[in-house]
Parts: structure tokens; sequence; C-alpha cells
């Protein structure tokens, strides 16, 4: 009923549904002032006419007396004489015409003077305002007709005018950018639903373009950025085994594979997610959360200061369906920023029901920077990293539907959770 409601169509028939009733409102409200003025006019009309039908005939006949049936009654009021029977509203009007109520019975009253008699015409308006109270019930029987059929038409008329609409809408929530031979405008006529249509192919058209364009890239980098970045690990693994090496040196070989490493983890990353949303499947493998968290946290060490201890506590084995490069990206970040940003304290790591949590007693995130940290290219005070970690773990968590929640005080530490809801 919510659905029927908000539908275009629904809109159009309550438009033409409301627009027959202001017109059958405004129709019977002319009709029935019209009608009311036009039977007071006669009503008036008729009483002057047998007025001055009566004071003729009572110039031929002066002991004619005034006229007195179901509609009309009439008095005349000599001067000097008793006028008991005349009602005592009447004695006290002028000449002119009046509206009075004599007995619970609504009366118009027309008063002419002529040779020092007043006389006084009657009518009984009851048959009239019971003509006018049947007339005004058929005025709204006449407007509810009205707005049904306005309804009604504006019913059939909306669907006309929507089921292109619809048509369009339904083209275009099946059109799918890998399907290079699909048109939606196909079949519309050349009007204003022609043309939207129109433009729906131009950008479908434009869609399929950039995924191309964006496959070719994926192919291209997977093939020109993997090999040097296999080149460099390679001669750093060789460069690693030279015996002639001082501490010093080995130190700075070792970070250029960490980096070189730490690079190579990310343009998986990336590729990964990129052919994913090219194919819309996702690839998932069966990882042990405990497992990679503390590979993750000995990867890591060399991050530490000497006055920063670490600990890992794992409930159990927490196996997560997801694609195992992805995880560790996620938990990595996670690590490398508490890591990073705990000159001294303790980190823990802790794997407990179905969610992981980093927590530190470092130099924490300032109020300001909280509401900013999961958005890219972001960089918080002191930051040295590119402002890409974090951004990226929202677009992994997001696929995957797991929930990341930051709680940090400024001076105090941060505490991250990763939840891994079921799926």
């Amino acid at each position: 009923m919510s659905k029927i409601r908000h539908s275009l169509r629904f809109k159009l028939t309550l438009t033409f549904a409301l627009f027959g009733a202001f017109i059958s409102l405004l129709l019977s409200v002319g009709l029935s002032f019209t009608a009311h003025n036009l039977g007071d006019r006669l009503i008036d009309e008729t009483l002057r006419a047998e007025l001055e039908d009566y004071m003729n005939r009572r110039l031929r006949n002066p002991a004619s007396l005034p006229p007195h049936t179901l509609s009309i009654r009439g008095y005349v009021q000599r001067a000097g004489a008793d006028d008991a029977e005349i009602p005592a509203e009447l004695r006290t009007l002028g000449e002119g015409q009046y509206q009075l109520v004599l007995e619970r019975v609504p009366y118009r009253v027309a008063v002419r003077d002529s040779a020092n008699e007043r006389y006084f015409l009657l009518f009984n308006e009851m048959r009239q305002r019971h003509r006018e109270e049947t007339f005004g019930v058929y005025l709204l029987l006449g407007a509810a007709i009205m707005v049904l059929l306005s309804a009604a038409l504006g019913w059939w008329l909306a669907g006309r005018v929507v089921s292109p609409v619809a048509e369009l809408a339904r083209r275009v929530s099946e059109a799918h950018p890998e399907d290079a031979g699909e048109s939606v405008s196909a079949g519309f006529a050349a009007d204003e639903i022609g043309q939207l249509a129109g433009v729906f192919d131009d950008y479908l058209k434009r869609m399929r373009a950039f995924i191309e364009r964006e496959q070719n890239f994926t192919a291209d980098v997977s093939h020109e950025l993997r090999t040097p970045l296999a080149i460099v690990q390679g001669v750093v693994e060789i460069m690693q085994e030279d015996e002639h090496l001082q501490g010093r040196e080995r130190e700075r070989i070792a970070r250029i594979g960490r980096a070189n490493q730490d690079m190579i983890s990310m343009t998986a990353a990336l590729l990964l997610m990129a052919r994913e949303e090219a194919s819309g499947e996702e690839v998932r493998q069966t990882c042990d959360v405990c497992e990679l968290a503390a590979a993750v946290v000995e990867s890591h060490r060399h991050l530490l200061n000497p006055a920063t201890e670490v600990a890992l506590v794992c409930g159990g084995p927490l196996l997560i369906p997801a694609e195992r490069t992805l995880l560790s990206i996620v938990v990595a970040n996670l690590v490398r920023n508490a890591f990073t940003h705990t000159p001294s304290g303790r980190v823990t790591v802790s794997v407990e029901g179905r969610q992981l949590m980093v927590r530190d007693t470092g130099t924490g995130i300032r109020g300001d920077e909280m509401g900013k940290v999961f958005q890219k290219h972001f960089k918080g005070r002191g930051s040295a990293g590119s402002g890409i970690g974090l951004s990226l773990v929202k677009r992994i968590c997001d696929r995957y539907g797991w929930e990341t929640i930051l709680e940090s005080t400024e001076g105090a530490g941060t505490t991250a959770y990763l939840i891994f809801h079921a799926t």
C-alpha cells in the first residue's frame, strides 16, 4: 500500500481527483447561491404581483378579503381599526421587503402603504427551503460522482502516461554495462521519454567504455607493476645474503624489502578488488583470524619502540570466509597504526568471539579528526602515511559486510574493533 501511495500513477490520479473535487465544489457553491438568489427573486416578484392584484381588487371592492392559502397570507392594517389579528412582529414594519420567522415558520414579507391602509403579504418559504435542501443533496451527489469519475479518468490517463516511464525504469534497472549490445531506447517514440532513454543509452556507452579502459588498465598494471616489484624483492633477498654487509646497511636493505613487500601486498589487494568489481564475483577463502593476526604482529615488530610491549590474546580459532590478502591488509593497517603511534606503553591484539580488537596506549586521535579518519587521503596530526590505509580498510569491510569501530582519547590511546558479522 505504501508503494502505491508513493507511485507516480497514484499521485496523478490524486491530482485529477482533487481537481475534480475543486471544480465540483466551485460549481456546487455557485449553483446553490444562484438557485437561492433566484428563488428569493421569484418570491419577491410573486409577492409584488399578488400585492398589487389584491390592492386593485380592494379598490374595486373594499370588502375583499386578503389572500390566505398554503403559501401566501395577507393582512390589512387600517388607521384607527383594531389590528389584534395582525402578528405583533408585523405591526412595526414599514414599507419594503423583509425576512421573518413566525411560529418557527420562515416567511418572506412585503409591506405596502396605500390610502391610510397598510398591506402585509407573507410567503411561506418552507417548501422553498425544502426544495433548496433537496437541490443541495443532488449537488453533493453530483460532486461525489464527479470526483469518482475524475479519479477513474485520472487513473486511466495516468496509466497511459506512466506506462512508458515504468517501462524505461524497468529497462534501466535490467541494463548491465557489460552487455554491449543492449539498448534502452529501442521502441520508444521521439518524445521526452525517448529523449530520456537516449540519454541513458549514452550513459551506458560511456560506462562500457570506462569499464573497458579499467579492465585494460588492470591487466596492464598486473604485469607492468608486479614485475618490477618482484625484481626489487629478488634483489633485496640476494643483498641480504651478503655476509659482508654492516649492521646499518643490512637494516636499510631490510627496510627497502619491507616497504617493497608492503607495496606488493597493497598492489595485490587493489588488483584483486578491481577484478572482483569487474567480474561481480568475490574470491573467498577460509582464513583463521588468530593465525593471521599472529603473522601480522610478527611481521610488524620492527615498528615497535623499545619501550612498547605487545600482547597477542586469542580465545580460539576464528574462521572467516574471505580473501586472505584482503583480510591481511585490514589487520595489518590496524596493527601498524597501533605500533606506529605508541611510543611507549602497551599494544594488545585480541581475538574473541567474532571480533578482533587492537588496543594501544599511544597518542590517540584528536576529537576533530575522528570523523575523518576513514576518508581517502586524510592524514591526522603527526601521521607520516599516505592517508589511504584506513580508507582501504573501510572499502574492504564494506565489501564483506564487516564493521570497523574506533574509540580514541587524545593522549590516552586508541581501541579499534573489527567485527565480523555473519553472512
